[in-house]
């Protein structure tokens, strides 16, 4: 019963990958054409690249089919494996590999930590206790936004996983180095062996920069990026909109081909050679830089670019050329 239901729901894979010094970009960009492959195949969903940061050492990449079967003939794909051998020259050691799956087809990526322990059948019950008292534990952080716990799902996952959620990166190292989580973790030594990721962003790939482990600086807050993607999709928007406006189509349908256009120009364009580079040292400062100054010195970045882009497009749009 279980495994017709695992069958029936969306299913998560979360890989991490250590990559050689000085490969990251080789690596993301051959990862980039690996996740295109993938959404040729039947039930992909979607697919993202972290970029390592002070919580994570690995690149993580998630991928979301519909359903275990669908994601299975991905991973175990002989396209997949082409692409693998392919790239085995920019892996730094083994990937590691967590499935997940549930009614949700989406996994929430704002801050989710991912840890897998192999448990043998005899020591269910006491790893489930111990799983308790430390989602009890955790509860009592700051910023704690829910757990999930994950049966092994035959065939493709062996580990039990489990999903934690916090509202910011802060929140999330307060109880990563806390002695609380120490101690719980003393009390089930038996199941030290575990692996942990974590999916740090909620705007997916939008917002990967380059860094690796503990000297990656935090996530940018969800204000920066807001105002990040703002920046962005204002210009993306109005040139959309202009480009379009010859062919007088029905808003309705103007909207729908927009919105598909400048999702595909924020990820591909707007976002990493635009916005990324424009205002990559506010949205994550280098350590030690003092934040109030980063913080007013982006702040004056975004307020001039967005006042020289609405000046371009009320010259465009209202002395050089009135929109029908």
């Amino acid at each position: 019963m279980d495994s017709e239901k695992n069958v029936a729901a969306a299913a998560t894979a979360i890989i991490g990958q250590k990559v050689l010094p000085g490969m990251d970009r080789e690596f993301q960009s051959w990862q980039e054409d690996l996740n295109a492959a993938a959404a040729y195949y039947p039930g992909f969903l979607g697919a993202e690249i972290s970029a390592p940061t002070r919580l994570q050492p690995d690149w993580v990449v998630v991928y979301r089919f519909d359903s275990v079967a669908h994601l299975q003939a991905w991973i175990n794909s002989g396209t997949r494996q082409t692409y693998l051998d392919a790239g085995a020259k920019y892996f730094d050691g083994p990937a590691t590999q967590q499935v997940v799956s549930s009614g949700s087809q989406s996994l929430d990526p704002l801050v989710t930590v991912v840890v897998t322990h192999r448990v043998p059948p005899n020591q269910i019950d006491s790893f489930l206790d111990w799983q308790r008292r430390m989602v009890e534990e955790e509860s009592r952080f700051d910023g704690f936004r829910g757990t999930e716990l994950f049966r092994p799902i035959e065939g493709l996952q062996e580990e039990w996983t489990t999903l934690y959620r916090y509202d910011n990166a802060e929140h999330l190292d307060a109880w990563l180095t806390s002695p609380q989580r120490q101690r719980i973790l003393a009390e089930g030594e038996k199941f030290s062996d575990y692996k942990l990721h974590t999916i740090d962003n909620s705007f997916g790939s939008w917002f990967a920069f380059e860094g690796n482990g503990k000297e990656a600086p935090p996530p940018p807050s969800e204000t920066k990026t807001s105002l990040a993607v703002w920046v962005g999709l204002y210009p993306t928007v109005v040139l959309l909109s202009l480009a379009l406006s010859p062919a007088h189509l029905p808003l309705w349908i103007n909207l729908l081909i927009g919105n598909l256009l400048s999702s595909f120009i924020m990820s591909f364009l707007t976002m990493p050679h635009y916005v990324n580079p424009l205002l990559g040292r506010w949205l994550r400062p280098p350590p030690g830089e003092p934040r109030r100054r980063t913080n007013v010195r982006g702040l004056c970045t975004v307020a001039v670019v967005m006042a020289v882009w609405a000046l371009v497009f009320y010259l465009i749009t209202v002395r050089w050329w009135t929109l029908p």
